[in-house]
C-alpha cells in the first residue's frame, strides 16, 4: 500500500501531503480541527498580522459551462480576527493534533523588530513552521507588504534573513506570481536562509462587469478593486511556476488550482513535497480530501510508487527550452468515421483556427448514422458530412482533438518513425 506520510524540509512531519492553504478554510481553530478530522495532513493558518477590517462583499468568480467557480477572485485580506486569539487556537490545535503539520502564514510591517516579535509568538504557540506571505497582490502593497516584497528580491531576501535571525522552525517563503520572471525573487528568498517555498500565490485580476450598473465585481458600494485570482482557471500558470523554480534547490509547497488527486500527481512530478488547497474545499467542503487521498494511493499502487518520494520530480527532465525539443516528430490526426458524429467542429476549427488540412466529404452509403429526433416528432436521420485529413498538410498540432466532443474520435498517431531526431539547436549548430 502507498505511503502518504510527509516530510517537508525534513522537519515538518505530517499523514500526507494535503495542506489547507492560508485563506478562509484556515480561519480559526474550529475549521482547522475539523479539517484535520476530515483527514488534511496540515494548514497554512490564515495570514496573521496587525488585525484589519475587511470589506462586503468580496468575492467574485468566473463559471464555464456550466462548471461554477472555475476562477475565484478575492478581495479579502489577512486575517480580521485579534492576533492573541489566533496564537491561542493554534496552541489547542497543536495540543490535541500534534501528528498534523500547523504552519502560522505571517505578514508584518517591514521593520526587522516587528517580524522578529510575531515569529518568536507564532512559534511559542506551537506552530511547526512559518509561513512568509510576500505574495498577497492587493490591499498591503501600498504598505510595503505582500507583492510588494515578493517583486523585489532585495526585499524578499532581506525580510527572509530577520525571520532566520530568530527563527527556531522551517521558514518558508510564499512567491508571488504577479512578477516578470519568479526565479530572481526565488533565488532571493534561498539566499535570505528560507527552508522552502510556496508558489503560487493569488493572481492579479478583475473578473467580470456587470453591465447593468457597470461595476466590477465583486461590488463594494458601486466601487471595486482587483483582487487575487485563484482555483482550477489558474493551475496551468502554477505548474509553470512550481517547474521553473524546481531547481532552487529548496523545498517547494505546490499551490495554485489543485482540485482532486490527479493535479495532486501533477504537482508533485513537478518537485513539490506538500501541497496547499484553498478554492477547492471554499467550494467543495473540507471532505474532498477523502477521495485525493483515496486516489492517489490508488494511482500509487498501480504506477508501483510506495512513497510520494519515488516519483516527486520525475516530470522535471522531461521540460525543456523549446530549441531542444525534436523537429522530425511528426504526428497526424486520424478520424474514426464510425464513432463521427458530423458536428463539424474540427473542420470549422482547422479551417478558421489552424491550417485547412480538413476536408468534408460526402456520407459514404455503408455508415451507419445515429437517428436525431425532429422537435415535431417523427425520428429522421439526417445526412452527415464526413471529415477527412489531408495527412500530408497536417502539422500536428492537436486542435482537431482537442476541440472533438467524442472521446477518442480523433486520435493524434505518430508517422516519423525511422527518422532520426534533430532539435532546433542541432539543426543551426
Amino acid at each position: 500500500m502507498a505511503d502518504l506520510t510527509t516530510l517537508f524540509a525534513n522537519k515538518i512531519r505530517c499523514p500526507n501531503p494535503f495542506w489547507l492553504a492560508s485563506g478562509p478554510p484556515a480561519n480559526c481553530g474550529d475549521q482547522v480541527m475539523r479539517a484535520f478530522d476530515a483527514g488534511w495532513g496540515g494548514a497554512v493558518w490564515k495570514t496573521l498580522g496587525d488585525p484589519i477590517v475587511n470589506v462586503s462583499s468580496r468575492y467574485s468568480s468566473v463559471d464555464l459551462n456550466g462548471q461554477r467557480m472555475m476562477g475565484l477572485n478575492n478581495i479579502e485580506l489577512i486575517t480580521d480576527r485579534p492576533l492573541e486569539v489566533n496564537l491561542r487556537e493554534i496552541t489547542e490545535v497543536k495540543k490535541r493534533y500534534p501528528n498534523n503539520a500547523v504552519i502560522a502564514s505571517l505578514m508584518v510591517d517591514s521593520k526587522r523588530e516587528a517580524w522578529h516579535e510575531i515569529v518568536k509568538r507564532s512559534e511559542g504557540a506551537g506552530a511547526d513552521g512559518l509561513e512568509l506571505n510576500f505574495g498577497c497582490p492587493h490591499g498591503m502593497s501600498e504598505r510595503g507588504m505582500g507583492s510588494a516584497v515578493g517583486q523585489v528580491p532585495d526585499y524578499c531576501s532581506m525580510i527572509t534573513a530577520w525571520v532566520k535571525e530568530v527563527a527556531q522552525t522551517p521558514v518558508l517563503v510564499k512567491l508571488t506570481p504577479n512578477i516578470t520572471d519568479i526565479r530572481p525573487v526565488a533565488r532571493a528568498a534561498k539566499l535570505g536562509g528560507a527552508d522552502g517555498l510556496s508558489a503560487i500565490n493569488t493572481i492579479n485580476s478583475i473578473t467580470g462587469i456587470d453591465l447593468d450598473n457597470f461595476v466590477p465585481r465583486p461590488n463594494v458600494d458601486g466601487k471595486s478593486a482587483h483582487g487575487g485570482y485563484c482555483g482550477p482557471a489558474v493551475k496551468p500558470i502554477a505548474l509553470h511556476m512550481v517547474q521553473q523554480i524546481a531547481d532552487v534547490g529548496i523545498p517547494v509547497s505546490g499551490i495554485g488550482g489543485i482540485s482532486n488527486w490527479r493535479d495532486a500527481a501533477e504537482f508533485i512530478l513537478l518537485g513539490c513535497q506538500s501541497l496547499q488547497l484553498c478554492t477547492a474545499p471554499m467550494h467543495y467542503g473540507f471532505r474532498i480530501v477523502e477521495d485525493m487521498i483515496d486516489g492517489l494511493k490508488n494511482w500509487m499502487d498501480e504506477k508501483g510508487f510506495r512513497t510520494i518520494n519515488d516519483f516527486r520530480g520525475l516530470s522535471l527532465p522531461n521540460v525543456k527550452d523549446w530549441k531542444h525539443l525534436n523537429l522530425n516528430y511528426k504526428i497526424v490526426a486520424r478520424i474514426n468515421r464510425e464513432k463521427c458524429i458530423g458536428c463539424d467542429l474540427c473542420y470549422i476549427a482547422c479551417e478558421d483556427g489552424a491550417h485547412q488540412c480538413i476536408h468534408l466529404d460526402a456520407r459514404p452509403a455503408k455508415l451507419t448514422v445515429t437517428p436525431i429526433p425532429k422537435l415535431d416528432g417523427p425520428v429522421s436521420a439526417l445526412p452527415l458530412r464526413i471529415p477527412r485529413v489531408d495527412e500530408a498538410e497536417c502539422v500536428g498540432c492537436n486542435l482537431c482533438a482537442l476541440v472533438c466532443p467524442v472521446e477518442n474520435c480523433i486520435t493524434m498517431e505518430r508517422v516519423d518513425h525511422g527518422i532520426e531526431a534533430q532539435s532546433w539547436e542541432q539543426r543551426n549548430a
